[in-house]
């Protein structure tokens, strides 16, 4: 079997904030690579750069120094419209809140992003189908989100992450809001999801528990992404 190519690459990657007339170093000459089918936790205490990072991979945020690479292209010297082409893409994001549109049922909240990126309303009516089932509650596809259970909202937000099949998937605390049982409930689909379709997931978690069974957990410590 062919070695799996990386889908993330940060090279060198700086990232500082202006705090009054002083400076805060974030990232500081990061590296850090991941590659398909591979599922990762980032446990880092907050403030230390965990979300930055996110950001930055998520092409949400410019490096002040080195190189943001997805799927092996540099993305540091591009538009910003080709940055979003990217973000639309090959890349999906699940947050701690599951910022679906609440007038809309789960089924529609999964084709939204299909239909951007011009699939027809059969197309993606048919695959937001499919993901419902994969996630199993392919049964509650017509209801809204305020008729859903918290693990049912957050299901349909990840169905919605990777409805146009990206490359890598970036969760931020995709499980903080729920009690531990349906918190590995949903761990489990979005496992099975990621080995069955190979992209490449980095989860933010304070959940240890979770985190243990990842593929592999880092953290950031100095302003470099060190292996736990």
């Amino acid at each position: 079997m062919p070695p799996r190519k990386p889908v993330l690459q940060l090279s060198g990657v700086e990232r500082h904030y202006g705090q009054g007339e002083t400076t805060l170093s974030i990232l500081k000459g990061a590296d850090f690579e991941m590659r398909s089918g591979e599922i990762i936790a980032l446990v880092a205490p907050s403030g230390t750069g965990k979300s930055t990072l996110l950001h930055l991979a998520g092409l949400l945020e410019h490096p002040d120094g080195g190189e943001v690479m997805i799927g092996g292209h540099a993305c540091n010297g591009l538009l910003d419209s080709e940055r979003t082409a990217i973000r639309r893409s090959e890349i999906g994001f699940v947050y701690q809140f599951h910022h679906l549109l609440p007038e809309f049922s789960a089924i529609e909240n999964i084709m939204m992003p299909q239909l951007i990126a011009g699939l027809t309303k059969a197309d993606a009516r048919e695959r937001a189908a499919q993901l419902l089932d994969y996630m199993r509650i392919g049964h509650r596809g017509e209801h809204r989100p305020a008729e859903l259970s918290g693990g049912e909202q957050q299901r349909v937000a990840i169905a919605r992450a990777v409805a146009n099949a990206p490359r890598l998937l970036l969760a931020d605390e995709p499980t903080g809001n729920l009690d531990p049982k349906t918190a590995s409930y949903v761990f489990d689909a979005l496992e099975a999801l990621v080995r069955q379709s190979g992209l490449a997931a980095l989860i933010a978690t304070h959940n240890h528990e979770l985190a243990g069974r990842m593929d592999r957990r880092v953290t950031i410590e100095g302003g470099k992404v060190v292996e736990l």
